[in-house]
């Protein structure tokens, strides 16, 4: 498995590729020390899903772990109703919804259907507000699965030792901005 993508690497490609090296390099160390506010809150909203707590239905699966073998991409899915078919991956707050975000989806939802489950709807949760984003499937968005692949062939063809970040409102909103040697601030 040593080419396999996590599946939040999808999201944190899109905002700043070094992020991914940083979030290795941290690992599991206390959140405090290398996660902002927004993070902590939003690993709260989440311990629910992967802790097992979220629901006591046999027909939920909340914080599985899958495999997406035609993409090489594995990672938990957040929440899956079995009985209608509902996949959920929740957020903290949800601003806008990011190509990002839609990406992880995606790695779920195909790793679903590898399983031989059947998807009637992919959406997001914003816990905050309590409002459902109801996300196209793939196969119905051709614009969104090319950037879905492009970015899984990015990802892996990726150098480190040749990035240079280009947008200054990244690094202002990086945790890991102290600490890069690429920052632009």
């Amino acid at each position: 498995m040593d080419d396999y993508i996590i599946f939040s690497w999808l999201n944190d490609y899109i905002f700043c590729p070094i992020s991914i090296y940083f979030h290795q390099l941290y690992g599991d160390k206390k959140p405090p020390l290398v996660q902002n506010r927004s993070q902590l809150e939003g690993a709260w909203a989440h311990s629910a899903v992967d802790e097992g707590r979220y629901s006591t239905r046999k027909d939920v699966l909340q914080g599985a772990f899958v495999i997406c073998e035609k993409y090489r991409l594995f990672g938990r899915i957040d929440v899956f109703d079995i009985k209608n078919g509902v996949l959920t991956e929740r957020k903290k707050k949800i601003s806008q919804v990011y190509d990002g975000y839609i990406f992880q989806l995606y790695a779920q939802y195909f790793s679903l259907l590898e399983m031989g489950y059947k998807v009637n709807q992919i959406r997001f949760h914003s816990l905050s507000d309590n409002r459902n984003y109801i996300i196209p499937f793939p196969e119905e968005s051709p614009l969104m699965l090319a950037k879905f692949e492009r970015t899984i062939a990015e990802i892996r063809s990726f150098r480190l030792e040749e990035y240079i970040q280009q947008n200054r409102a990244k690094c202002l909103h990086c945790i890991y901005e102290p600490a890069c040697d690429r920052t632009l601030l």
